[in-house]
């Protein structure tokens, strides 16, 4: 039997629902606590994909569950991180669903100096690991830029610092990025101005600057902390524009002096650093081109002097010219003699070439290479006769030596190998015989080209007086009869009768005189 059912051992004890009992406990705590202030090391963090933040607080002995929802996290100053030793104040609530009590921490801040420093050097190996921190990531600076962007306070004396020392060094536009340098809000400001200057077009309404400097004056870990937040560093190690860091005075040191391209001591030192100063240009412009001016006259100068000393030193032109004409003159004279032998030689070879094709010698050389064509032609003939029939004595003979089978076997190979043998002597001679007749064919085109009878069918023709060639008028005149041999046949004039002498004129009978 159940105890609470028996009326005597429930006595008068309310009875509670379990949604009512976790509402009693739910108000006591939050009654009896409200806002607390908890300083202990944390635990386990959680992110959701809601964007609530869960963390547990822990000593040696207990735990306690901290909860801050979406809408508290970008409040808070410092995010929690499993080991740190922090104070988080908060209200203590429940979580009926689980039965739990809870901390809905509204702040959190870093316990002490020491704390900061141990998750300052935390960082540092973090990001050092990435390789944010190697030095060939650095960038170089411009030599003058024509823009500097600046992220700090608009109404510290930071800015006036940075601006009265470009004014005395070499005034440039500045664009200033209006962010706060301490607190909560510090370090997404100052990430979102690195990022808004890289994101600017270069060349457009509001230009791009060539270089940030992200500067703030000094003061305690606390007040700098903002610069030493993750968020930072890595817009600063993200930046395509070079950057340069003046956070604090010379002996403070945050995490963004490490991602930067250059850090500066003090604002003002970051000022010297982007840019030169004008006068110390112009001084050194000038001195540069007075050494120019200077090395032109003194180069021209030695110049001038070399010229002088190599005109001392050289020969007379008149005399250099002298060997020179001489040599001219020497085989100008040379130049017409040996002219009139090369004409000659030339002369004596065409002779004797024209010589060797004149159509008597040609033809000459035809005969001889039809007749020696002709001799081959009959020697080669009863020498195959006489080659067969000794082949076959031989093959009669080697059969008579040799068994049915093999004499058979072995005249059937002769006789193969002879009928190709032939074969190939057969055609060797034809070919020889086609290559001479084709050479000797190709001499008579050339005889018939070279002879007078192509020259005729150009228009030409040929004179004969008497039987023989006259070439000249005179004998023309004394030939008795003149045939003229034109390319389509020979012209035979008619002779011509020789003319009437005329007769005498007889002067008329004396009449007298008749006076």
């Amino acid at each position: 039997m159940d105890l609470i059912d028996d009326p005597e051992t429930a006595g008068n004890t309310p009875e509670f629902t379990v949604s009512e009992l976790s509402g009693a406990v739910k108000r006591t705590i939050e009654g009896e606590f409200g806002q607390v202030r908890v300083k202990a090391e944390v635990g386990r963090v959680v992110r959701a994909r809601s964007g609530h933040l869960y963390f547990d607080l822990k000593d040696d002995r207990n735990v306690l569950a901290c909860t801050t929802w979406k809408g508290q996290v970008a409040q808070l100053s410092v995010t929690p991180e499993e080991g740190m030793e922090v104070v988080v104040q908060g209200r203590m609530t429940t979580f009926g669903s689980q039965s739990k009590y809870q901390l809905n921490a509204t702040e959190v801040s870093v316990a002490g100096v020491g704390a900061l420093m141990a998750m300052l050097e935390k960082r540092k190996k973090a990001l050092d690991a990435e390789g944010l921190f190697a030095a060939e990531r650095k960038q170089p600076l411009p030599f003058l830029p024509d823009i500097i962007g600046v992220v700090t306070s608009p109404t510290g004396a930071v800015i006036r610092d940075i601006l009265h020392r470009l004014r005395d060094r070499f005034p440039r536009k500045v664009l200033v990025w209006p962010v706060a340098v301490q607190g909560q809000a510090c370090a997404p400001q100052v990430a979102r101005a690195i990022e808004g200057f890289n994101a600017m077009s270069p060349g457009g309404a509001l230009p791009r600057p060539d270089v940030i400097i992200v500067a703030r004056g000094g003061g305690s870990i606390e007040d700098l902390w903002g610069f030493n937040e993750e968020v930072v560093a890595r817009a600063a190690a993200g930046s395509d524009i070079p950057l340069i860091s003046a956070v604090g005075h010379e002996t403070d040191t945050t995490l963004i002096d490490y991602v930067s391209d250059r850090r500066a001591p003090t604002p003002t030192a970051a000022a010297e650093m982007a840019v030169p100063v004008r006068m110390e240009l112009v001084a050194a412009v000038d001195q540069m081109g007075a050494r120019a001016s200077r090395a032109v006259t003194e180069s021209v100068a030695g110049r001038k002097q070399r010229v002088k000393d190599l005109w001392r030193a050289a020969p007379n032109p008149q005399q250099l010219a002298d060997d020179a004409k001489q040599r001219y003159d020497y085989w100008a004279e040379k130049l017409d003699a040996a002219l009139i032998r090369r004409v000659t030689d030339g002369r004596l070879q065409l002779g004797h070439a024209a010589g060797l094709l004149r159509p008597s010698v040609l033809n000459t050389r035809t005969a001889q290479g039809r007749d020696r064509l002709t001799g081959l032609k009959t020697r080669l003939a009863p020498a195959l006769t006489r080659t067969t029939a000794q082949a076959r004595r031989d093959l009669d003979q080697r059969a008579n030596r040799l068994r049915p089978e093999a004499v058979t076997a072995a005249k059937s190979r002769a006789e193969r190998d002879f009928t190709a043998t032939l074969a190939r002597l057969v055609t060797a001679a034809h070919t020889r015989t086609e290559r001479a007749r084709t050479r000797l064919e190709a001499m008579d085109r050339m005889r018939e080209t070279l002879g007078y009878r192509a020259t005729l069918e150009r228009g030409y023709a040929v004179v004969r007086g008497d039987g023989a060639v006259v070439t000249n008028a005179k004998d023309a005149k004394s030939a008795s009869s003149i045939e003229i041999e034109f390319a389509d046949g020979v012209l035979k004039p008619s002779p011509v009768a020789p003319k009437a002498k005329p007769k005498p004129k007889t002067s008329p009978p004396d009449q007298g005189n008749l006076f």
